[in-house]
């Protein structure tokens, strides 16, 4: 399934799925873009009981978003599956079923995250990475301003795999990581990055730097779309021994999503599942691909969209363990989910994630 999108750049502001409205961030993202998909089904018949094989409560790429009470019975039927050993279909699922509860909560924004006032012992009126992006403030502790970064590290592969600590403050997210001199992302600062043309652009440089590192370019600065750099060879060889880079990836992603790029996250995850399951390279990447990379992605019908070319990719079918057999069988029957959307500039439709 193709979605067709026009040359406009699309407008993202904000990111994870399900703030209220007048919140920071937003649901699911919308382009500002003219969008065509083909629709053959309703949004609805995404829904899967909670007795499917692989059903998973921690995945709303295929439901409706939940009330109160539908959550509450899922949760029963969670624990009596649990309780009969019915849910431990393999190791494999198990694994997504683990990663899927994260990458909910991020696409949910945080919803049990800690209070508005303090923030991992930061005042909210602090914003660390927005003054790091505005070059007013260097990295902790490296002591590396963003330009430096962007000028004097490139092309440094072995500085960029053997230093950990500069990645939460390139990308910085709603959560922790493992440089505790990195500070989490506050709603406010949020709010006011998003704002920054100059903090955005260059957090694109930001981005444009790790796809190096990887061996990818970045093709189309409007559409995100990605290809491979000419040093692809050495750099995926890294990659794939380096397994560290899958995190790294991950939390590329959200960022993304959460700092005004949502747009950018699809087209990178289609290339490495191109690369893992159709060209098969990256062995060791593709795990963290099917867990993790596909389930960044906001837009629900994106993510819909990649998971539906992963099973059509991925062999053995019996294996796959990413959207519960229902959609599996819809897959395999030749049918094709979408969901109409019509233009909509600058903001979203709330309640799609």
């Amino acid at each position: 399934m193709e979605l067709m999108f026009n040359t406009e750049q699309k407008s993202c502001v904000g990111s994870p799925e399900s703030l209220p409205s007048g919140g920071v961030g937003s649901p699911e993202s919308l382009p500002s873009g003219a969008v065509e998909l083909r629709v053959l089904r309703s949004a609805r018949s995404y829904d899967v009981e909670d007795t499917d094989e692989y059903y998973c409560e921690y995945d709303s790429t295929w439901e409706d978003p939940p009330n109160k009470e539908t959550s509450r019975q899922k949760s029963q039927h969670e624990w009596v599956h649990q309780y009969t050993g019915w849910s431990q279909q393999s190791h494999r699922f198990n694994r997504f079923k683990s990663a899927a509860k994260d990458m909910q909560k991020y696409r949910h924004d945080y919803p049990e995250h800690r209070s508005n006032l303090y923030f991992g012992g930061q005042q909210q009126d602090d914003m660390p990475n927005l003054q790091f992006y505005r070059e007013q403030i260097p990295s902790s502790p490296d002591g590396v301003f963003i330009e430096d970064y962007h000028n004097n590290w490139k092309w440094q592969y072995l500085k960029l795999e053997r230093v950990h600590s500069y990645i939460q403050w390139l990308f910085p997210l709603q959560e922790p990581g493992m440089n505790n001199q990195a500070k989490e992302l506050t709603k406010k600062e949020i709010e006011a990055f998003l704002q920054d043309e100059t903090a955005k652009k260059r957090l694109v440089k930001s981005y444009k730097l790790m796809l190096d590192f990887y061996g990818i370019q970045l093709s189309n600065d409007t559409t995100g779309e990605v290809r491979r750099a000419n040093n692809w060879h050495k750099r995926f060889d890294n990659l794939d021994r380096h397994t560290h880079n899958n995190l790294r990836i991950t939390r590329i992603l959200k960022c993304l999503g959460t700092l005004g790029f949502p747009h950018y996250q699809a087209p990178l995850v289609r290339f490495f599942l191109e690369e893992t399951l159709v060209k098969g390279n990256l062995y060791n990447v593709k795990e963290s691909v099917l867990n993790y990379f596909i389930f960044a992605v906001i837009d629900k019908q994106e993510r819909r969209d990649l998971v539906e070319y992963a099973y059509k990719h991925y062999e053995p079918k019996y294996e796959f363990v990413w959207c519960p057999k229902k959609i599996q069988m819809t897959f395999s029957n030749g049918e094709e989910f979408s969901d109409n959307r019509q233009t909509m500039a600058g903001h979203y439709q709330h309640g799609n994630y």
